[in-house]
């Protein structure tokens, strides 16, 4: 039976994250501000339905990770267990004619055997990007987070290397009456600034504040909390010395505050050989 291996990219902000959901609960704040008609589902269950027209039968898509509501892939990688001869060549295209116009499948694959999209990954990518500027940022509001302060990069940059390596993340792992592991590899963050209006004018945003993190895995909310803890620091309301303390209380309510979801991009997903 072949496994078939997807690359996806898609527009969060009208969905309620990456994972099918069991039971759906509507009354937080990021599920109420969604709002349009598919404004409950999640992007796993719309490319299920997408396969099921294709195939007729039901097909369960497995995925690299979760992305939380909101938040953005530009190379999410998924796989799912194929029973029935077809034409793999032809397969994203058969697939995306069934998904809405913020969900692509980039590309689709027969993947080695024994491959798995979530245990066979080594590393993933994300992106946080803030538009830096006084004037809301109106045509991007759901691409990007606003932080409308001046912020340090140099400081930023200096708290970041207290995170760098094997640590419990605890600290920056989301605070719920679930137990999961805190420990995670940290191999790179990149904090930059961008100037991106030259294209599109009308965007009116010219200051761009950009942080990639490359890690071996991520706990739930661990990149929006460590880019929250970071404004703070570019702001000087946090030292940036002060974030080893941080890390080292492994306590949710010592970090600083969780950074919007519309902000965050799964950039890249990488795997070894198998």
């Amino acid at each position: 039976m072949p496994i078939i291996k997807l690359n996806i990219a898609y527009d969060g902000t009208h969905y309620c994250g990456w994972q099918r959901q069991t039971a759906r609960h509507t009354s937080s704040a990021s599920h109420q501000s969604l709002a349009t008609s598919h404004q409950k589902k999640t992007i796993q269950e719309t490319i299920e339905d997408a396969l099921q027209k294709i195939f007729k039968k039901k097909i369960k898509v497995e995925g690299s990770g979760r992305t939380d509501a909101g938040v953005h892939a530009l190379a999410q990688v998924a796989h799912f267990k194929l029973d029935k001869p077809f034409d793999i060549t032809k397969l994203a295209s058969a697939v995306n004619a069934y998904l809405p116009k913020d969900i692509s499948v980039i590309s689709a694959e027969e993947a080695v055997k024994g491959f798995h999209s979530r245990f066979c990954a080594q590393r993933k990518i994300y992106r946080y990007c803030i538009a830096n500027s006084a004037a809301k940022p109106l045509f991007v509001r759901h691409l990007s987070s606003w932080v409308r302060y001046p912020i340090s990069i140099a400081k930023m940059r200096r708290a970041s290397k207290f995170l760098l390596g094997r640590h419990d993340f605890k600290s920056f792992q989301a605070s719920d009456r679930v137990i999961r592991k805190s420990i995670t590899h940290i191999y790179k963050i990149g904090i930059k600034k961008s100037r991106g209006s030259g294209l599109f004018p009308f965007i009116g945003v010219s200051n761009w504040v950009v942080i990639d993190i490359e890690a071996s895995g991520f706990l739930r909310n661990m990149v929006r909390n460590i880019v929250g803890t970071l404004v703070e620091v570019g702001r000087g309301r946090i030292k940036p010395q002060d974030v080893k303390n941080i890390l080292t209380k492994k306590d949710r309510r010592s970090a600083g505050p969780c950074a919007p979801a519309a902000g965050l991009y799964l950039m890249d997903v990488r795997y070894g050989r198998l």
